[in-house]
């Protein structure tokens, strides 16, 4: 899939996309966390333990979370950068500058203090890296998808079954080490979907994410905005790097994979997404990922 400009994303950063209109709204807006003790949830016994667990004084650790279907962890902050790995599930990570899709094989990296929220599609095993701010300054400053190999993949599945004390100087931390590595050399993927900063057309894009069946179109947006359609076209495509219908597109289909993991039929997936047919929707996909829906997945788990 195409990758959003790489200047229009970071052009969004740190701005008010999320005025405070609803309770959900204000969980964005929330300042982010000022120490150590706000970094947790408690969402359950074992999961409060996977948040709080990364004040431990070791400068990397990684954790182990198999959370059911449709679980999500509410907006959140981390002092640490965190990587996110999917070993099997599909996550969908939102933050205030775009959604990031991580399917199977897959993981984000989301910097320190980056506000976000988790939800969990089809049997999630998820794994967690917490890496101390500053440790590796060559990681990506903002939210990313990137590939997993089976080199990354082995070495985080050995570091969760480390100790949270582990000891230094020998072959747990050389492990850490490996792993940190392995982080920064990944490849990045263009599973992402960009966020305008301007806030009007921010609402009507998530809109578009809460409600991906709806038809979209220019005129119906410019109409809302007040704006005249070639205004409207100059600042998504300014403030995203792609033009409307590409957005569109894109959105619905990184959207589809949740619901695909989680089973869902290729029929209904179809019709949730805006498409008329299983036919056109599956043509969209091929051309996007380069393989059928049912392909794909089977691909990466």
């Amino acid at each position: 899939m195409r990758a959003a400009s790489g200047n229009a994303a970071a052009g969004t950063a740190g701005a008010p996309l999320f005025t405070p209109a609803s309770p959900r709204d204000r969980a964005w807006a929330a300042p982010p966390v000022a120490d150590d003790s706000q970094d947790w949830l408690d969402i359950g016994a074992g999961d409060r333990a996977l948040v709080h667990g990364e004040q431990t004084v070791r400068p990397v650790v990684a954790y182990a979370m198999d959370p059911p279907d449709g679980t999500v962890i509410p907006p959140h902050a981390h002092r640490r950068g965190q990587m996110l790995y999917a070993i099997s599930g599909v996550m969908l990570v939102r933050a205030a500058i775009g959604s990031w899709v991580v399917p199977p094989g897959r993981a984000v990296w989301v910097p320190p203090r980056t506000r976000h929220e988790i939800a969990m599609a089809g049997d999630v095993a998820m794994r967690t890296v917490f890496v101390e701010p500053g440790l590796r300054p060559g990681l990506w400053e903002s939210c990313q998808v990137f590939e997993v190999g089976p080199l990354l993949r082995e070495l985080v599945i050995a570091a969760v079954d480390l100790p949270r004390d582990y000891v230094t100087g020998g072959r747990d931390e050389h492990l850490m080490t490996l792993v940190l590595d392995e982080i920064e050399r990944a490849q990045p993927l263009s599973l992402h979907v960009p966020m305008p900063a301007h806030t009007g057309l921010a609402r009507l894009c998530r809109g578009l994410v809460r409600d991906p069946a709806q038809e979209v179109s220019l005129a119906a947006w410019a109409r809302v905005l007040h704006m005249h359609p070639r205004s409207l076209a100059r600042l998504f495509l300014r403030e995203t790097g792609m033009n409307l219908g590409e957005w569109c597109r894109e959105t619905k289909l990184l959207l589809s994979l949740p619901r695909l993991a989680a089973g869902a039929s290729v029929l209904e997936v179809a019709l949730e997404h805006g498409y008329n047919s299983p036919s056109a929707f599956t043509a969209a996909f091929r051309r996007s990922f380069g393989a059928a829906p049912s392909a794909y997945l089977r691909e990466r788990a």
